[in-house]
């Protein structure tokens, strides 16, 4: 299961909206990992690297097998016509179209079925997937980069660069792994951001969304815009099937979702600077916590040096 966990990690930036699944069937060790939409299932891929050794053996993989056919054909039938032993599976899928079927149609072919190893891990390198299954909205990741002092930008509304390569560098690895990234009308005014992924390799761009109207020479064009209350966008790109969106600004936008508890998680990369003085941009605008019993605690869940920047995740739960 350690290894299936492992092979999920290395497609998380490809699968999207379907899951990032790894698979691993034993004596043996042959592996898989979902392919993007469109392409086989991981117990598919392993499966086929399997061949004959499949008959008699145990497969293990990070989700339950889906049941059902969409772009492709059910997961359970390849199995049962390998000759599979016995499946053992981290979780049953949130999906409403799986959600126990697949594991009631291999005990049905007589295939023994464990659920449960490695599952905390699991839920967690799921997050994204799961909260958008059951609720409808996308894992919200909200990226901030600021000074020790706490500002994104000096007076005059610069804020490039803050941080090193190396934070700049991650900053593109979420937007790799993500759906979806927002930011408000004014950060497009200001930066003129493409929002692309360009310092790591990507399989695909995120679909790019104002918060409002961008400027029609704005490099961020062709983008979604989109006005409303918070609640009521990650609602409409859950629809479209957003499992992941990032929140990259600026601190309107930022404060807004925060507020609104809408954010789960806080990936804030901080820079060894000072701007000093009480003018400098804040994280998050708008009103704060009035007093001190009603501010905002989270998480801790990662505390990681890149170059000369410190990345801090928190998790909102």
């Amino acid at each position: 299961m350690a290894r299936a966990i492992e092979l999920a990690a290395s497609v998380r930036g490809s699968t999207s909206p379907n899951p990032w699944v790894g698979c691993v069937i034993e004596p043996g060790g042959f592996e898989g990992a979902t392919q993007p939409p469109g392409g086989p299932h991981a117990e598919v891929v392993a499966l086929a690297a399997a061949g004959e050794a499949a008959r008699g053996a145990t497969l293990f993989t990070t989700l339950e097998p889906c049941s059902h056919t969409g772009r492709t054909g059910p997961c359970t039938e390849a199995i049962v016509a390998a000759g599979v032993r016995r499946v053992v599976a981290a979780i049953e899928d949130p999906d409403p179209k799986v959600r126990g079927r697949g594991f009631a149609a291999l005990r049905e072919a007589g295939i023994e079925v464990e659920v449960g190893e490695g599952a905390d891990e699991v839920r967690a390198q799921l997050a994204p997937y799961i909260k958008h299954r059951t609720t409808g909205r996308p894992w919200v990741v909200l990226k901030l980069a600021a000074t020790l002092d706490g500002r994104t930008a000096a007076p005059d509304g610069s804020s490039r660069w803050i941080t090193g390569e190396e934070a700049r560098r991650d900053a593109h690895r979420l937007r790799a792994e993500s759906d979806a990234v927002v930011v408000g009308a004014g950060t497009v005014r200001a930066d003129d951001p493409e929002l692309t992924v360009r310092s790591v390799p990507a399989t695909r761009q995120p679909l790019r969304v104002v918060v409002g109207e961008a400027p029609p020479l704005a490099r961020v064009r062709p983008a979604l815009e989109v006005a409303g209350e918070p609640g009521a966008i990650l609602d409409q790109l859950g629809a479209m099937g957003v499992v992941q969106a990032l929140i990259e600004g600026g601190p309107t936008v930022a404060g807004e979702f925060h507020r609104a508890g809408l954010v789960d998680r806080y990936v804030v990369y901080l820079a060894p600077a000072l701007l000093g003085g009480d003018d400098g941009r804040p994280v998050l605008a708008g009103p704060g916590a009035p007093t001190m019993d009603d501010v905002w605690r989270g998480r801790i869940v990662s505390v990681e040096r890149l170059g000369g920047d410190l990345r801090v995740e928190l998790s909102a739960r």
